[in-house]
């Protein structure tokens, strides 16, 4: 058996490794474990640990985190994966194939600043990004589009019905998804629009796991729960719902800032809402610029598959514009998701592990 290792530095990387997981099991030979840090807060954890039950996948914890770390580098995992860099040099053997998937595909410049020599292949969600890292001197790079989409191919709308159901969503009105990032984030700005949008359309919102699980942006899921108890028609997605997926089929408009989603939405070609608003932390307030080289300007500016909301007060009229002419746009958003997505046909966890299989062989051979 070949062991296998998910070190899962916050909960929200399952959904990035849920897809891998399938397609080890469907292949056989492989045995699986999952860790995540102890360093992080206790609520966290145990989503995280009855979440890896549920995928029928060993847990690993200890006392503390040293412990952690000595008890997952005695094991000595044939494969560890890791949805970023974390102490993984701590916790791989010295034979141990190291694979990167990383946890997010969005605006910020971390993807490129999370880095290591020890990672022995890296999965690519797209052929732009690819090309950049190769430019920059990246090696092992597996072109495979992003895992987390997988699960996408197999839902159906039978999953809409039954989240209709679940949510007590009125299935005759359109549903809006808002999604904001931690920060920079929109949050703060748009909540208190989103009652007067409720009265026309079923308002789903999906928090970021750390506007429920860190202590400087509990404020956030806070702000979000004080409206939803006051409004029909808003629904907080609470955090055991960590994957976001599941609810794409349900949602006819998404909103959102600086946030993956903006790009993983572009499968199901709807209608996407960047807002261009956000709360600074005072430290940014008096220096723009620490805020400015955090983000990727680049790809920010790249975008052209949404329809921007430069104000608050604008949002009733963009989404009546769009729920009357929803297709519009609809022919960028597809070639978008041809330049951010690869491939999406429930097959990137497959590529991939091709890809770690050939590896391996290649181990073997040397």
């Amino acid at each position: 058996m070949i062991s296998v290792l998910l070190e899962s530095h916050h909960l929200y990387y399952l959904p990035h490794f849920e897809p891998i997981v399938a397609e080890l099991n469907r292949r056989g030979g492989y045995e699986i474990a999952a860790s995540i840090p102890l360093t992080i807060g206790a609520g966290e954890r145990r989503l995280f640990y009855e979440a890896v039950q549920r995928l029928g996948v060993e847990s690993i914890t200890a006392t503390d985190e040293e412990a952690r770390i000595d008890k997952l580098r005695q094991r000595e995992f044939d494969i560890v994966i890791v949805g970023n860099v974390g102490k993984l040099e701590e916790i791989a053997a010295e034979n141990s194939m190291v694979v990167m998937v990383y946890h997010g595909i969005g605006l910020k410049q971390s993807y490129y600043k999370d880095m290591s020599p020890r990672v022995d292949l890296r999965a690519v969600e797209s052929e732009a990004r690819f090309s950049e890292l190769k430019a920059a001197g990246e090696t092992n790079l597996v072109l495979c589009g992003l895992t987390k989409l997988d699960a996408l191919a197999g839902a159906d709308k039978t999953s809409r019905d039954n989240l209709h159901q679940r949510w007590n969503l009125n299935p005759e009105l359109p549903t809006v998804l808002y999604a904001p990032t931690f920060y920079p984030s929109s949050l703060e700005k748009l909540l208190p629009e989103l009652p007067a949008l409720a009265d026309q359309t079923n308002v789903l919102i999906k928090l970021h796991n750390f506007s429920w699980h860190q202590k400087r942006y509990k404020h956030q899921s806070q702000m979000a729960s004080e409206i939803t108890e006051r409004k029909e028609g808003m629904v907080l997605i609470t955090p055991e719902e960590f994957d976001i997926i599941k609810f794409f089929h349900e949602t006819d408009i998404l909103i959102s800032d600086m946030s993956s989603t903006l790009f993983e939405f572009l499968v199901l070609n709807r209608p996407i809402i960047q807002t261009k608003f956000y709360t600074p932390k005072p430290r940014h307030r008096i220096f723009p610029w620490r805020l400015a080289r955090r983000l990727d300007s680049k790809r920010a500016a790249g975008i052209d598959f949404t329809h921007s909301l430069n104000r608050p007060s604008d949002l009733l009229p963009v989404i009546k514009r769009l729920l009357e002419h929803p297709d519009a746009m609809a022919t960028v958003r597809e070639a978008a998701a041809k330049r951010y997505l690869h491939k999406v046909d429930g097959q990137a966890s497959s590529r991939l592990v091709d890809a770690i299989e050939e590896k391996l062989r290649e181990k073997e051979n040397c």
